[in-house]
């Protein structure tokens, strides 16, 4: 019997052989913030934690309650000491700190003018560069990118939009309110969600948009049900929160 070869759409992706799951054993690594973090912040079991009891992935957590876009190449760079060459795929959920933080979006180019031989005449062309650094968000996508592509270039990597925001108390000096206000450069956590989106073309990655597909939506009191506490946290899930969160993602995986 011809066998149906059903494959994520992504270079490297991995496939789901004739509706079996190819996931069963894989290494997925996992970069991230506070939703991704192993000390389990507002929730006992994370999506991770989901996606392993569904799908059979092996979790390589390395997401750190507070980290920003930033601090994910750190990240990476310990996942390249510690699994050089046994990592399956990466997953990176960050992003919803940055705007926390007040980042500017930035660019992702810089555009130059060079003489270059072009169908041997020498012209000036104009040519864009990445634009590397922490300073904005976009910059330190690229860091991030950068370092995954050249660390890991045989791996699939997946980006994950941030969820909706609720709001949140941690302390007098933490208290965060929810998406419906912008940070205080005027931007919207949609901005930052549409970056990432953005960053699925311009490095050749697949972007799951568990801010669109993962049905969480705490700016409305009946989704306190998926969320750490309806008074002070509707930022971080709970048990049925992170649950949605990876029906999301297995949804996509099994998809062709």
């Amino acid at each position: 019997m011809r066998k149906t070869i059903l494959c994520i759409i992504a270079v490297g992706a991995l496939c789901v052989y004739g509706g079996e799951n190819a996931w069963s054993g894989k290494k997925v690594a996992y970069l991230g913030d506070s939703i991704t973090d192993a000390r389990h912040i507002g929730c006992t079991s994370n999506y991770w934690n989901f996606l392993e009891a569904k799908l059979g992935i092996v979790p390589l957590v390395y997401g750190i309650n507070g980290h920003q876009m930033k601090h994910l190449v750190g990240q990476a760079e310990k996942l390249k000491a510690e699994h050089p060459d046994d990592v399956d795929a990466i997953f990176v959920f960050a992003g919803t700190n940055d705007y926390n933080a007040n980042t500017p979006l930035g660019s992702w180019y810089e555009e130059t003018t060079e003489t270059v031989n072009r169908n041997g005449k020498q012209v000036a062309l104009k040519r864009r560069n990445f634009v590397y650094g922490e300073a904005t968000f976009r910059g330190r996508i690229n860091n991030l990118m950068k370092v995954l592509r050249a660390s890991f270039p045989a791996q699939p990597v997946y980006l994950l939009t941030p969820i909706h925001r609720g709001y949140a108390t941690f302390g007098a000096s933490n208290v965060q309110p929810d998406e419906s206000y912008a940070n205080e450069i005027g931007e919207y956590i949609d901005a930052y969600v549409n970056a990432i989106k953005e960053a699925g073309n311009v490095w050749a990655v697949t972007v799951i948009d568990i801010n669109a597909e993962s049905g969480l939506f705490p700016l409305f009191a009946s989704h306190a049900r998926f969320f750490n506490n309806a008074q002070t946290d509707m930022l971080h899930p709970n048990n049925a929160g992170h649950e949605r969160i990876a029906e999301a993602i297995a949804a996509r995986l099994r998809s062709p």
